[in-house]
């Protein structure tokens, strides 16, 4: 693949449940990003793979991918395999499934896999992530965390991810599950590094610096830029998180976001 551009392919990172039967709003982006080409759907993150790979062969087929192949691992010594990293050969993009997001950083991260799907992204092509998928995509990653309440300061596990987005923290399933908490816990941990939760059948098409949302939910921002006052460093760990001054943006499909700036730009004004 040649990349005219010059820069890396777009990154569509999708909160999970995306729709695969009414208009397939974000499978759609992924498809149109390809061009016509062969798009490889990874299931490393399941432990039980079987069903994945069909579900997205009937989604993306309805929208005209038919050159679609899946790349599963069983563990790591199968990413020096030959014919395993074949699959790779003349993709135009990647797609991570669902699953377990610490299977896919700990099965290939640093390994000729995951320097393959590199060299496709930087190469112009496209790479996707639902759920697990989208997790993995940033430096650091959230494999463990309770939803649905206050965070509590001890709460929250983090490993390396992949590292194709930097200086953030992705979360998924996002108001659905009731994540907010932990979210401000990460950001809490490093103030430097923004966090984003993504809905269900939502995603942000990211390029660049900026990013776009599409989908039918919504995309929180944390900004802990600006914060005056923590609690993350001294109180014990089963207290809950205190955080003052804390920035927060949700934007929907259509808003859009700089990763450079911090800063929302979005929808144009409606007259009337």
């Amino acid at each position: 693949m040649s990349n005219v551009n010059g820069r890396e392919g777009p990154l569509i990172i999708i909160g999970g449940h995306e729709d695969k039967e009414g208009d397939k709003v974000i499978l759609r982006a992924v498809a149109e990003r390809l061009s016509g080409g062969k798009l490889v759907v990874a299931t490393i993150a399941s432990h039980a793979p079987e069903g994945y790979f069909e579900s997205y062969q009937k989604a993306f087929g309805a929208l005209g991918v038919d050159n679609l192949v899946e790349l599963y691992v069983e563990d790591r010594a199968d990413t020096h395999d030959d014919a395993t990293l074949s699959v790779l050969d003349g993709a135009a993009g990647v797609f991570f499934s669902g699953g377990d997001q610490l299977r896919i950083s700990s099965q290939i991260g640093d390994t000729p896999i995951e320097r393959r799907i590199r060299e496709i992204w930087r190469a112009g092509g496209v790479l996707a992530g639902t759920s697990a998928g989208a997790s993995v995509m940033s430096d650091t990653m959230m494999v463990r965390g309770a939803s649905a309440e206050t965070h509590r300061i001890g709460d929250l596990r983090m490993a390396p991810g992949l590292g194709l987005v930097r200086d953030v923290i992705i979360d998924q399933h996002f108001a659905e599950r009731g994540r907010i908490g932990r979210l401000l816990g990460a950001v809490a941990q490093s103030p430097r590094v923004l966090g984003l939760g993504i809905d269900e059948d939502t995603a942000i098409v990211l390029e660049g610096d900026d990013f776009a949302v599409i989908g039918s939910g919504g995309v929180y921002v944390v900004d802990a830029e600006g914060v005056t006052s923590s609690n993350i460093a001294e109180a014990k760990s089963e207290r809950a998180l205190s955080m003052l001054d804390v920035r927060l943006h949700v934007l929907a499909d259509g808003d859009g976001y700089c990763l450079r700036t911090r800063r929302p730009h979005g929808q144009p004004k409606v007259p009337g």
